[in-house]
Formats: structure tokens, C-alpha cells, sequence
């Protein structure tokens, strides 16, 4: 896919879990982890970590990875990534901002988020998957998991940390067993130009409300695909989350050293 190239923003600071990139699942950093998904998916040559960190530059480029130093004062990983790219000797159309605390991300859902953006009428493109009742609805209800609501061509109505849509005339109790809820995945692709103006837009009151980046996007116009997965992503934010990380590389066996 010589039109895509991924970027990876990866911050070395994090309130619940420091130095994640570089925390270990198999004894491989799981930023690397990351970088061999994309690498899979696109060529080792099209991926490249984003980081305001000498350590985690260092520890990508000790594995033969590209990794660029970004701007510290970035507000976001999409702004880092829009930095990065005038930096980048590329003429990508279409970039993807990987998640670096997501290890296990499949390769076929790079390739789809890239490919999603063939159709002309999204600037945008974002995972989402369908929840799973078995969670709960306590994991539903959690601010951390963002839903998101679309149309009937897969375009983004609304991201919200409250649960959405609100079923009316239904207990709360049994809302799991009458609707469908779908659960966003914080990993985009962009169309170039795109990017590049995302960070000069102002934010949007939704956004504001929310802190959901998402929201000031729609807010100016731009829409947004939905892709759905079927792949259950393993988000690593905390120090439990980290440990079901490494248990699920044990059962997978995987061997990437």
C-alpha cells in the first residue's frame, strides 16, 4: 500500500500507567508490538512512531523502526501526528494515526481503515465494534469506553462518553438485550490534506464538554466513516490492563523478537 504510511503517537508520561510504551509483553516493548502490526499490514518502510521521548526514539530505532521526536507542546496524538507529517518524506494521501497502547490490533483492520477511505465522500475513517453484552453494563456505562451513533452509510453522527442511543421506554436493566451499542476505537485514517488542517480548527462546545477531539471535526463539517471490527482490542491503560496484555501474548504464543 504505497499511498498509506502509518503514524504511532507515543507519549512516555501517563497518569495511570508510566512509561506504557515501553512497558514489556513478551519481553518486547509494546509500542514495537504496534509497529509490527502496521508493518505487517502496510511495509516496514510506511510506519513510523511519533514520540516526545529519547527513550522510546531510541528503543524503535534499535529495532530497525522509524521514530521521529515530536513536538512536546502538542496538545493531542492527532496534532503530534499532524506535525510529524510535514516533517515526513512522503506523498502518502492517506495517513493513519495507530494507537500505541494497542498491541494486538489486526492487520486486516489497518488495511480496511485504509482502504475505507476510497469512498470520496469521507475526510475521516475510524474504528468502532459492536459491545458486547456479556461486559456488562457497568462497561458500557464507563466515560473510558466512547460510544458512537452513525447512518445509514456508516458516516459518524455523534461520539459521546454517555451511553447513546438512550433507549426510551425501556428499563435500563434490559437496555443490553434490545439494542445494539457500539464501542469507538481511538484509531484513525486521515486524508492528508485533512490532517494537516486539523489543527488550526477551534474547538467545538460538544468537544469541549466531552474531550473528545472527534466532536470539533464534525462540528466543522468533516465526515467521519465508521469501520467495524469483529477483532476484541485490548486497550492498555493500566497496570491490570497491562498484566491481561501479557496473559493474551501467552495464549497467542506470539514470537515477534
Amino acid at each position: 500500500m504505497n499511498n498509506v504510511i502509518a503514524l504511532i503517537p507515543a507519549r512516555l508520561q501517563s497518569s495511570r500507567l508510566p512509561g506504557k510504551p515501553l512497558a514489556e509483553i513478551g519481553g518486547i516493548p509494546m509500542v514495537w508490538h504496534v509497529f509490527m502490526r502496521a508493518a505487517e499490514a502496510l511495509g516496514h518502510e510506511n510506519v513510523f512512531v511519533v514520540t516526545d521521548s529519547q527513550r522510546i526514539l531510541e528503543a524503535v530505532r534499535s529495532r530497525g523502526g522509524n521514530a521521529i521526536l515530536s513536538d512536546r507542546q502538542a496538545d493531542c496524538g492527532t496534532t503530534r501526528c499532524a506535525h510529524a507529517l510535514e516533517r515526513i518524506a512522503t506523498d502518502a494521501e492517506i495517513i493513519l494515526n495507530l494507537q500505541a497502547d494497542e498491541p494486538f490490533i489486526a492487520t486486516d483492520d489497518i488495511r480496511n481503515l485504509a482502504d475505507s477511505l476510497s469512498d470520496p465522500a469521507f475526510r475521516i475513517a475510524t474504528l468502532a465494534r459492536k459491545f458486547d453484552p456479556a461486559d456488562g453494563f457497568e462497561t458500557l456505562f464507563s466515560p473510558d469506553n466512547t460510544k458512537v451513533v452513525f447512518d445509514n452509510s456508516m458516516g459518524a453522527l455523534y461520539f459521546s462518553r454517555s451511553i447513546i442511543p438512550y433507549v426510551r421506554g425501556v428499563e435500563w436493566k434490559q437496555w443490553l438485550k434490545t439494542t445494539t451499542f457500539h464501542i469507538h476505537a481511538g484509531t484513525y485514517a486521515f486524508r492528508r490534506q485533512t490532517l494537516l488542517s486539523l489543527p488550526s480548527l477551534p474547538p467545538s462546545p460538544a468537544e469541549e464538554a466531552e474531550r473528545l477531539e472527534q466532536l470539533r471535526w464534525l462540528a466543522a463539517g468533516l465526515r467521519i466513516k465508521v469501520v467495524l471490527t469483529e477483532t476484541s482490542l485490548i486497550g492498555v491503560d493500566t497496570p491490570e490492563e497491562l498484566e491481561l496484555a501479557r496473559k493474551r501474548f501467552d495464549e497467542l504464543h506470539y514470537n515477534e523478537k
